[in-house]
């Protein structure tokens, strides 16, 4: 089938940031996303890394593009949309939670993380939340992540306390995930794009961080690749 649509050179952009406990895993998320790859000496995040990535988001759900009225036909070309996401790691220590403002005050997005094997993270990434709701911009995109769903044997934190946050606060999705395995990372990244696009929060193609100044190891680990074959959601709130 031939894709049409915006090129990924000329894809909007979206900068979001990832928040959370030091630990908890989100540099493994953000590399794994970004370069499918996975450390497990991982260092932890000093002031904030940066990663990017294209990625190709159908507009095509169930043989039916985007939007259209159901009589579309059903073998229409697939509609293709591009989205430039450019992620900006923070640091989870207490002596860097100052400098989470700067990240995410012009964000268009934020995943919030917590290690489900640590209760006090999951606590910690309730209280990111509110500062969000407080702080940041009302059309802000929060989904709530839970990690290391690898380590079941050591979890302390239920699907089910997950899921009832995520509702409690509203937020617009919640997953569990594990960076480790990859399983449910790229469809995170995938559903957390089409809601980016579909609400319009994104800019032309443009450098988004203009005005942010860094003296920490910031990473450009940009890629233009397609994105990996979707797999099963968690769980995504309308």
């Amino acid at each position: 089938m031939t894709a049409v649509g915006i090129r990924a050179s000329d894809a909007p952009s979206s900068k979001i940031v990832l928040l959370g406990e030091s630990a908890v895993g989100k540099s493994s998320i953000a590399l794994r996303f970004a370069r499918n790859e996975f450390l497990p000496d991982q260092d932890s995040t000093i002031g904030a890394c940066y990663f990017s990535r294209h990625i190709e988001v159908p507009s095509r759900e169930t043989g039916q593009l985007r939007g259209a009225p159901v009589t579309a036909a059903a073998n229409a070309p697939e509609q293709s949309r591009f989205l430039h996401l450019q992620m900006w790691d923070t640091a989870g220590q207490e002596r860097y939670r100052s400098l989470a403002p700067i990240y995410y005050r012009d964000s268009s997005g934020a995943l919030v993380v917590y290690d489900i094997t640590s209760s006090e993270s999951f606590g910690k990434a309730q209280g990111w939340i509110k500062e969000l709701r407080a702080r940041a911009s009302p059309s802000l995109l929060i989904f709530l992540i839970g990690n290391k769903t690898d380590l079941e044997s050591m979890r302390q934190v239920s699907y089910e306390d997950g899921h009832s946050l995520g509702i409690k606060e509203e937020v617009a999705g919640f997953y569990e995930i594990s960076a480790k395995d990859n399983s449910n990372v790229q469809q995170v990244f995938q559903d957390f794009a089409v809601k980016l696009l579909d609400n319009g929060l994104t800019k032309g193609q443009r450098n988004l961080n203009s005005g942010i100044s860094t003296s920490n190891r910031a990473r450009n680990l940009g890629l233009d690749q397609q994105n990996s074959k979707p797999i099963a959601s968690t769980c995504c709130f309308n």
